[in-house]
């Protein structure tokens, strides 16, 4: 494990990442950039990446779920609101409040109906997260999108952000897309051949990922990619 990442061993005894941590100088970020001069540029452009994983798997799907089809900015304001309302959002708790008061802290009703029924499922322990951690990416998309309201996006947002896995491309995210039509300067009608690039970044899509995303959120596609 690269030394910048921090870990822990969880009650399994399995290690787990608490940070993603990326530099210019992470052998993996190296190895991306000596197979795709764009992606160095940009990687030396942005030069450091830090992401604090969630371990509480129920509150990150939770959260996920509030933040579909929403700007980072605006899911973590409703987030944190309705955090507000359904304190530390205990599952325990959440019986306890009406549609309404979720309503309050900007949570559309359908996916007040998918955290529902998340819950019920997860307290009744028909969905276990304890040992989620240790299933292959495949496996954890199938069981989490066998939940009313979570799709691929979504199971895809959990497995990086989540359990920290490194090669994953989603392939339906909208700013993915658009990043690397800047990056490689390709127009907007013209084809965009993902199996292309998830082969070619392959086994560290996730990394690629998560600079795609840093263009996006600090407003260097506004800008031309960085050029030689």
């Amino acid at each position: 494990m690269d030394n910048r990442s921090t870990s822990r061993s969880n009650r399994t005894g399995m290690v787990t990442i608490d940070v993603l941590y990326f530099t210019s100088e992470d052998e993996r970020v190296k190895h991306l950039s000596q197979i795709d001069p764009r992606l160095h540029r940009l990687m030396k452009k942005i030069n450091s990446i830090k992401i604090p994983l969630k371990h509480d798997y129920y509150q990150s799907i939770v959260k996920q779920i509030v933040g579909q089809q929403l700007s980072l900015k605006a899911a973590h304001t409703i987030n944190t609101r309705l955090e507000y309302v359904w304190p530390n959002l205990q599952p325990e708790l959440l019986d306890s409040l009406n549609d309404d008061q979720i309503r309050s802290a900007g949570v559309s009703r359908p996916k007040i109906r998918y955290i529902r029924e998340l819950t019920q499922k997860h307290l009744a322990k028909e969905v276990d997260f304890s040992h989620i951690h240790t299933l292959e990416d495949a496996e954890v998309v199938s069981i989490l999108t066998n939940i009313k309201g979570i799709g691929k996006w979504t199971a895809e947002m959990f497995l990086i952000f989540t359990l920290g896995r490194l090669n994953v491309l989603s392939y339906g995210d909208v700013s993915i897309q658009n990043s690397i039509r800047w990056l490689y300067e390709l127009d907007k009608d013209e084809s965009l051949n993902l199996d292309y690039f998830y082969e070619k970044w392959t086994p560290y899509n996730s990394i690629v990922s998560l600079y795609l995303w840093e263009a996006i959120n600090s407003g260097m596609v506004k800008s031309p990619p960085p050029k030689p």
